[in-house]
């Protein structure tokens, strides 16, 4: 049977020769892997470039119950992306985003809310001019709400401290080693409640965003099983600067 969908490009992996295989996070399915073939050949109707990295696509599939590979009818980018493929700093942006979504999203069923959340994300970032040099961070933050692990807000207009292993904010210092504490405690509450359109009024220095980086990579491998290690941020933090 077949179902038209929207979709997320995950990651492309070779199959064959000509053929692919792509994870693609659907609106109607969750993830998904599509066999996808002739994506190599010259004149393929679905082109390799079609399958970067948070591509956003339409598409018309067929999907099988249980099925560890699907298949596409159709595809086509939509929206189409105009800047991010040639813009370095959010072509950097959107390959740590990538690596985060792919190690974080692993339902194989629909979850629309997450779904639209990321895919508002892409679309306000293509369009985006000002304002870039945080958005990871606050999309991290908002991320994990839908991943069942945001922040808990109750003491953050007096706490000193957010516990990373709970996800409170707390006065006294925790008696672990997971925690920010102050002034990066107060930056890391200046984010949480914020939108993307409040990003070009967000100021944070070079090495308080660097910190706040990597202590966000901390919190999400603490709270998602088999996280692992993230390896694209170090390249974000050079091109941001």
């Amino acid at each position: 049977m077949l179902h038209k969908t929207r979709g997320i490009v995950f990651k492309t992996t070779d199959y064959s020769e000509s053929s692919v295989v792509v994870q693609i996070f659907t609106e109607k399915f969750g993830l998904q892997a599509y066999l996808i073939n002739g994506v190599k050949k010259p004149r393929a109707k679905i082109s390799r470039n079609m399958l970067q990295p948070l591509h956003l696509l339409e598409m018309v599939v067929y999907h099988k119950l249980n099925g560890n590979i699907q298949r596409v009818s159709e595809l086509k980018n939509a929206p189409i992306l105009t800047t991010i493929p040639y813009d370095i700093v959010k072509s950097s942006l959107v390959i740590f985003l990538n690596e985060v979504l792919y190690k974080a999203v692993r339902q194989e069923s629909s979850d629309e809310n997450l779904f639209n959340f990321i895919f508002y994300s892409i679309e306000w970032l293509d369009h985006q001019e000002q304002g870039l040099a945080n958005f990871h961070l606050l999309f991290l933050v908002q991320l994990s709400r839908y991943l069942g692990f945001h922040p808990e807000r109750n003491e953050a207009g007096t706490a000193a401290y957010f516990d990373l292993k709970d996800g409170l904010f707390v006065k006294s210092k925790p008696e672990h080693n997971l925690y920010l504490a102050p002034p990066y405690t107060q930056y890391f509450n200046l984010l949480i409640g914020r939108n993307f359109e409040d990003l070009p009024e967000i100021r944070l220095p070079n090495d308080i965003r660097k910190y706040l980086l990597d202590r966000m990579i901390e919190y999400y491998a603490l709270h998602i099983d088999s996280f692992g290690q993230i390896r694209s941020h170090e390249v974000l933090e050079e091109v941001l600067g």
